[in-house]
């Protein structure tokens, strides 16, 4: 497997939805793409099920936010102080779609020991929540509320959250590795009673956790960069190649 390597920094909500969109139209039976964004301004993005009515567009809109759709599932993230990663795939690689999300899940494990040796307890969640019974919580609408299996937690709290979608004979997976505490703010933009927004902050601040917060100290972001590719190249076996991808849309 060829594995493309892609960094295209900051973009808007659209922008960086679109994009990995196009990549599962560039993906083949020989070359996979690793990714890494962040978002300019900052984003909510909404699982593909989810309502934009489950949003305060005018509150969002003030704040200088955007708030898009994803192609994947999921639920709400206020996408801020994080880089995000997308990995595409082509079906036939041996791996079923539950082991390749496992398997970037783990090369993402490695990039975040490899940052600092503090994050050494970082692991996968083991346990399936009963998602049926979340959504039908206040909480339900957040992404961050909960942990799936296989996603990344610290010392029980959730690190980063991921996402996959099975696209034609391709597999889009993506995710947000939470930097800072900025994302705490989601439950500030919802269509919800003044009650129920403290609660969901509250839950957001008891069960997340943010790279800054377990190190105490500003992330070097270019450093966890380069730490994620070499987590990923040793995971996958691969050399990444970074290529200059402009899509046309």
């Amino acid at each position: 497997m060829n594995w493309k390597f892609i960094n295209s920094g900051f973009s808007s909500g659209k922008y960086n939805m679109d994009f990995d969109l196009k990549l599962t139209e560039k993906c083949n039976s020989t070359t996979s793409f690793f990714r890494l964004y962040r978002w300019k301004p900052y984003c909510i993005s909404l699982g593909a099920n989810q309502k934009f009515e489950d949003i305060n567009l005018i509150r969002a809109k003030q704040d200088n936010l955007d708030v898009v759709k994803r192609p994947t599932g999921g639920r709400a993230i206020l996408h801020a102080e994080e880089i995000t990663y997308s990995a595409v795939m082509p079906l036939g690689s041996g791996l079923s779609n539950r082991e390749i999300y496992t398997k970037i899940s783990e090369a993402l494990v490695r990039g975040l020991k490899i940052y600092n040796s503090k994050l050494e307890n970082v692991e996968l969640e083991n346990l399936q929540p009963n998602f049926p019974n979340l959504l039908n919580q206040p909480s339900g609408v957040l992404c961050f509320a909960s942990t799936a299996k296989s996603e990344i937690k610290h010392n029980g709290k959730k690190l980063v959250g991921s996402a996959q979608r099975k696209m034609n004979n391709v597999v889009l997976q993506h995710g947000s590795i939470l930097c800072g505490t900025f994302h705490t703010k989601l439950p500030n933009y919802l269509n919800a009673n003044l009650s129920d927004i403290k609660i969901l902050n509250n839950e957001l601040k008891n069960k997340t956790t943010e790279i800054e917060t377990i190190l105490n100290e500003p992330v070097d972001y270019f450093k966890l960069e380069q730490s994620l590719i070499k987590g990923f190249e040793e995971e996958w076996s691969t050399k990444l190649e970074e290529v200059n991808f402009e899509p046309a849309f």
